[in-house]
């Protein structure tokens, strides 16, 4: 999966930076949609089409005979494919704004000594750009390792997948803790491995005010091939998912019943109430750690920051673990307390609620809202904050007449984000959801699971919408920011 986004995604951004062909522009930010498509969702309509009693294998034996081959979709390779496909636009976004920020000084030096643009590419602007590419596969390889839906469609085992077998299928709370911790070991390796490239591309921040590399226009034939494969890879990754959820959309809607169309009903409000709750309690939280993290002399509470954002590089399985552990220890003391002392159990007040689910929102989602007010509050002058102090008002006055003002648009973007991330998350609603308790993103899959594919059209469908939500963010981080920035950006959204 790694090779193949930082194949595709890599090979795309440079198309796409380095010539101009029909269609340039419109690809540049078409590219960047199949973000809004989880994996969970593309594996179950790639294994809808391409399972042998699907319609591209039916098709393929009419056509050649029953003895006709063609690779099994259900395979390691089939999980690739969709991982790769979902996942390439991490790669694409961070390159293309490596490229970007590259002198065309420097590439036009090699041109003039010799050298093919595809030897420059190679030999210039592709080790320039390596810090930014490693961190988008990077970042594309934590989120791998944190799915379990989708490798479980394609009968391909993972770490991820073998935590929720053990834990909901044998009830074996030790050996889950352990392959937890096992994935967790891998997501920090990855993690330290992109902060570490990502640290290095501020030596690589070469471009300024120059003029970026020289754009090759393609004609004829060529600009024929590059817009058909930017196409190809678009109808790939998004046309042809979101193509077949509207087929099976429209059947249900010609068949649905009110009671199907009350339990879609409720899905939604679940997953809104989910999603409202964690928003505003998350941006709460970011609001007064933020706050905190910048006073002067507190290196601790500096600290403190780092740490309650490292969420987003942990997979929802292993912080559910987590969480579960000593929620539930505490759950049975409490209840073991009140048995003794007044002859009653209250149940499970942690585990049981939505106490712990939000508990894990928090943790999980706490980078993207922290990012987002931390990013609001830096634009803050500190001159019209001593200007305030200066005529009487205290430091809390400071906060809501003067600071909170400012930061809204990024406290409410920070919020949004929040939503959505929550509205699509599925590890963490699966395995701490109170008992019936189902949202969108768990019913698609369940209803995937049992390859009832009509019944998961309107709900993924809802998801795929409101995961377009968070595109408008990247793509302006993509334009108007260093690759740094937009690294930064990126993992807000992640993870």
């Amino acid at each position: 999966m790694s090779l193949g986004t930082l194949v595709l995604g890599t090979s795309l951004a440079w198309l796409i930076t380095a010539y101009d062909f029909p269609g340039r522009d419109k690809f540049r930010w078409l590219l960047v949609l199949p973000m809004a498509i989880p994996a969970y969702v593309m594996g179950f309509i790639y294994m809808a089409l391409f399972d042998f009693a699907g319609p591209f294998h039916t098709l393929v034996r009419s056509v050649w005979g029953a003895q006709a081959y063609f690779p099994p979709i259900r395979s390691g390779g089939g999980a690739i494919l969709v991982m790769t496909l979902t996942l390439y636009p991490y790669v694409f976004l961070l390159a293309k704004a490596g490229f970007e920020e590259q002198t065309g000084s420097h590439f036009e030096a090699a041109r003039a000594l010799g050298s093919s643009r595809a030897r420059a590419f190679f030999a210039l602007a592709l080790p320039l750009a390596r810090p930014s590419i490693a961190a988008g596969v990077a970042l594309a390889a934590m989120e791998a390792l944190a799915d379990f839906a989708t490798v479980r469609y394609f009968n391909f085992p993972t770490i991820a997948d073998g935590i929720l077998r053990v834990w909901h299928g044998l009830m074996d709370l030790g050996a889950a803790s352990e392959l937890a911790g096992l994935l967790a070991i891998f997501s920090l390796l990855m993690l330290l491995f992109e902060q570490k490239n990502r640290g290095r591309t501020k030596y690589y921040q070469t471009r300024g005010r120059l003029p970026g590399l020289p754009e090759t226009r393609l004609v004829g034939g060529r600009g024929l091939l590059a817009a058909l494969f930017c196409a190809f890879v678009l109808f790939a990754s998004f046309g042809l998912p979101v193509g077949q959820l509207l087929m099976w959309a429209g059947r249900e809607i010609a068949n649905i019943t009110p009671p199907v169309m009350a339990t879609y009903v409720e899905l939604a409000m679940n997953s809104i109430l989910l999603a409202t709750i964690a928003a505003i309690l998350v941006v709460l939280i970011a609001l007064v750690v933020a706050s905190l993290s910048r006073l002067k002399d507190k290196k601790s509470l500096q600290s403190l920051a780092r740490l309650v954002t490292i969420g987003y590089a942990i997979p929802g399985a292993v912080i559910a673990v987590g969480i579960l552990l000593p929620l539930s220890f505490i759950d049975r003391s409490i209840n073991a307390f009140t048995s003794a002392w007044w002859g009653f159990t209250p149940g499970l007040l942690l585990t049981g609620s939505l106490v712990g689910l939000m508990y894990a929102y928090i943790v999980r989602f706490m980078a993207i809202a922290y990012s987002s007010v931390d990013a609001s509050l830096e634009k803050i002058s500190p001159n019209t904050v001593l200007a305030a102090r200066a005529l009487g008002a205290n430091a809390q006055r400071v906060m809501f007449a003067v600071q909170l003002p400012l930061i809204t648009p990024g406290v409410i973007a920070g919020a949004v984000l929040v939503f959505v991330d929550v509205m699509k998350e599925l590890p963490i609603t699966v395995m701490m959801r109170p008992m019936g308790y189902d949202t969108l993103a768990v019913w698609v899959w369940q209803m995937a699971s049992e390859s009832l594919w009509t019944s998961t059209a309107i709900p993924a469908l809802i998801i795929v919408l409101v995961g377009l939500v968070p595109i408008k963010f990247l793509l302006d981080a993509s334009s108007s920011r260093t690759e740094k920035q937009t690294s930064q950006i990126l993992m807000r959204k992640d993870h």
